[in-house]
């Protein structure tokens, strides 16, 4: 019998090692004077804390890239991108590399670096050896988002990017976003060719009129290397907002189109199963037809991330 499944592809994938002797955990330390860089980050149901409409005590699974692989075969899930867990390890993305090459036809690493740090370069130059597909932006304990965004180390990461065809994800911010809309458009004309991928639809404010994707991101729209990440974080936090997630993916499909959104788990630190996050992102498009369904929980991210050619 022929498997009905949708096909999937995983643009938000955290694993963490159950070997911390091997892996030891190094994560971001919360610093600093109290700004925005040390809110907690984006509210009930997300980064272990409860809500999200999963109970008191949520279930948060952080996956081994065995685990992961096991659940993939389960769910029909064909390829993952693995983002470096940074309130786990930091800049250390030894294991991310290391568990994206088990299994190196379904999993491809996204490593987290820090513009500023002098091992940057040198480590996005060799991690591109070993099959990594992106550099993600985390900014733990940045106030001045614009100035460490845009500085001439960042502007040197977006350029190496760029030469070794590796994507830039820029984590969704959930606090001054309208500052950092400009700064995302400068970098997408300088480097036309690095597809940008922004995590979490750049967290909207859903409650606003168009689910708060409006005219302030008409030059996202325009800028076709500009890619929306559509995860279970901003879906927790629509429903924890009583909108419904299927409303915001269809505005979303239709403000940016089905070929610049991909599905993301974020397992590892949204809460809830893999086997749920996979089914709520099924029931998610409900409103979308085939082909825009296809693109959103498969090709986009699979095309994007993993230089998919289309044939298979």
């Amino acid at each position: 019998m022929a498997d009905t499944r949708p096909r999937l592809f995983d643009s938000h994938a955290h694993l963490v090692s159950n070997d911390d002797a091997r892996y030891p955990r190094n994560p971001f330390k919360l610093t600093g004077g109290g700004g925005h860089a040390l809110r907690a980050p984006f509210g009930p149901g997300t980064i272990g804390i409860p809500g999200g409409q999963h109970g008191p005590n949520p279930v948060n699974e952080k996956p081994t890239a065995e685990q992961m692989h096991k659940w993939m075969g389960e769910l029909n899930v064909v390829s993952i991108a693995a983002v470096q867990k940074g309130m786990i390890y930091g800049t250390d993305n030894s294991y991310i590399v290391d568990a994206a090459d088990l299994f190196p036809d379904e999993m491809r690493a996204i490593v987290i670096l820090d513009p500023e740090e002098e091992k940057t370069l040198p480590e996005i130059r060799a991690g591109a050896g070993r099959g990594i597909v992106g550099v993600r932006y985390f900014p733990v304990n940045v106030d001045d988002k614009v100035a460490w965004f845009s500085s001439d180390k960042s502007v040197a990461v977006w350029a190496l990017c760029d030469e070794l065809g590796l994507a830039v994800d820029l984590e969704g911010p959930p606090f001054d976003a309208d500052e950092l809309i400009p700064v995302v458009e400068s970098m997408a004309d300088r480097f036309p060719k690095t597809p940008i991928v922004l995590d979490h639809l750049f967290m909207p404010d859903v409650t606003q009129p168009n689910f708060g994707i409006d005219s302030r991101f008409d030059g996202f729209a325009a800028r076709k290397n500009i890619y929306y990440k559509w995860t279970s974080l901003i879906m927790d936090t629509t429903r924890e907002q009583g909108v419904a997630v299927e409303q915001v993916l269809r505005r979303a499909v239709d403000f940016y189109g089905a070929d610049q959104i991909m599905w993301g788990s974020d397992i590892g630190t949204s809460s809830g199963t893999y086997h749920e996050m996979v089914q709520r992102a099924i029931d998610s498009t409900a409103l979308l037809n085939d082909e825009e369904r296809r693109k959103v929980l498969h090709d986009t991210g699979r095309r994007v991330l993993m230089k998919w050619n289309g044939v298979d």
